[in-house]
């Protein structure tokens, strides 16, 4: 295995009472996708400007490309960080804010040079046509594409991608994620990105780590955290609709819900009390013990959410379109054994 571009290993970082990082634990590896997942608030933004040498972390090691990060100044350390916020200089063209970085103290590139790389980076972003044009007469998704050009313009050896497209509309993102995801892979430059959006993180990512409470509880491939989360609040951070967690215990070869309804088969080495895991794909309309009450039908287009009061609680099930229910039905849940994640109590 190639060793890491970005190695960090106990990270923390505290601001007063708040612990932002507690022991943040990663790798970042040669050409690699690496999406960081968490809510608002999960330590996201302060670990990518730990890593640009923005934050002074409070302990813990940051090695980029084998180098300690403490001995390398924000503009030694060969990362690109691109914010949500666009960041751009309004008065001036678009040529003028790629050239920017390339102008920094320290980087003698000749004129042909600088050219080159604005004119390489507009086409792969496909804004070459708006070289000439002010930035205050673009479009957001414009805008973004230049601030994500302004990052590829350097040749860094790390991109830090910090939430950049959730300022940008439903589809403009959805557009972008293809693109981006294929410009990456172009680049063949590793990516840090941080989001809230699970999407991004199924459809983008290589392996996704997810953060809460500034702690990676999971790191792995999106297809592995979205069927064996590690815990529910891992589980939670992906799916839509949302998992569903019932407290059960077992009994008699069973878990049993609260009420006592059969929700599967348990096996006697499982633990006596756990929280059952699946998720709503994972749950028959029909076919199972005993009855349940549709509360709330949801048309999602290609297919229905019902929202489902059965075994004590509310769970949803993801049907076909074609499926007849309205509120009051009564159907009969029956989950696929084979998908539950069992999470032991206590």
């Amino acid at each position: 295995m190639s060793a890491p571009v970005l190695s960090i290993r106990g990270l923390a970082k505290r601001f007063g009472a708040v612990r932002a990082l507690e022991g943040v634990d990663l790798d970042v590896l040669p050409g690699e996708f690496v999406v960081v997942l968490g809510a608002t608030g999960a330590g996201k933004t302060t670990l990518l400007r730990a890593i640009a040498g923005l934050e002074r972390p409070d302990s813990g090691e940051i090695t980029i490309l084998g180098r300690d990060a403490a001995s390398l100044a924000p503009a030694e350390r060969d990362v690109a960080l691109v914010f949500q916020n666009f960041s751009l200089y309004p008065h001036k063209s678009v040529r003028q804010n790629l050239e920017f970085p390339l102008r920094a103290p320290g980087r003698r590139l000749g004129l042909a040079e600088t050219a080159e790389r604005v004119q390489w980076a507009a086409r792969l972003l496909h804004i070459d046509r708006l070289l000439d044009r002010p930035s205050r007469q673009l479009s957001g998704g414009e805008m973004q594409r230049v601030a994500l050009g302004r990052a590829i313009v350097r040749r860094p050896r790390l991109f830090l991608m910090d939430e950049p497209l959730s300022n940008l509309d439903a589809k403009l993102r959805e557009e972008l994620r293809v693109e981006l995801r294929e410009l990456a892979r172009r680049l063949e430059t590793p990516v840090l990105w941080v989001t809230h959006d699970q999407a991004e993180a199924l459809s983008m990512a290589d392996r996704v780590a997810a953060i809460s409470a500034g702690r990676v509880l999971q790191t792995g491939a999106p297809e592995d955290l979205y069927l064996h989360p590690a815990s529910p609040k891992v589980a939670r951070l992906l799916g839509t609709p949302p998992i569903n967690v019932v407290e059960a215990r077992r009994e008699t070869g069973w878990w049993l819900a609260n009420d006592r309804t059969r929700l599967v088969e348990a096996s006697e080495s499982a633990p006596a009390r756990a929280k059952l895991g699946f998720r709503p794909e994972h749950v028959a309309p029909a076919g199972g013990a005993s009855d349940g009450v549709v509360e709330v039908v949801e048309d999602i287009g290609p297919a229905r959410v019902l929202l489902v009061r059965w075994a004590g609680a509310p769970i949803h099930v993801l049907v076909e379109r074609s499926f007849a229910a309205r509120a009051g039905d009564r159907i009969r849940p029956r989950i696929d054994a084979a998908r539950v994640v069992v999470w032991p109590s206590g």
